[in-house]
């Protein structure tokens, strides 16, 4: 078999189930023995079934927390780029392909969205400005 990792997360939401990898048994089966639900927002590491969690346990999770947090915060940068080039995409569709009909459907929403984006990135900017 091959090496499996000691440790698995399981994602969910606010953070993981974290599961520990038994792949040595007797029978070659891989058992996952659940031993911890993590909350990435607040920090909080809860050991599942009253058990207590080792330090190797706890570096494994909280390097594991700290390596999540690092690819959630590049997806929210990458989200926002995407977002950008949509609107790129957005603007020339409106200028070459869209029909009336189509910007009648969409022009006061979109209107609406970038005008609350754009009071919003305003604000904010002003707001870096003043504290330097």
């Amino acid at each position: 078999m091959s090496d499996l990792p000691d440790y698995y997360f399981r994602v969910r939401e606010n953070g993981a189930v974290v599961f520990r990898v038994d792949s040595e048994n007797r029978m070659r089966r891989i058992e996952m023995d659940q031993i911890a639900v993590i909350n990435i927002r607040n920090g909080e590491i809860k050991p599942h079934g009253g058990r207590t969690l080792s330090e190797r346990d706890l570096e494994e999770i909280k390097r594991w927390m700290a390596e999540r947090a690092q690819l959630l915060a590049y997806r929210d940068i990458d989200d926002i780029r995407r977002a950008i080039d949509h609107l790129n995409m957005t603007a020339q569709w409106v200028q070459s392909k869209a029909t009336d009909e189509q910007l009648e459907a969409i022009t006061d929403d979109l209107l609406l969205a970038m005008h609350d984006l754009r009071s919003l990135l305003v604000r904010k900017k002003a707001d870096r400005l003043t504290k330097s």
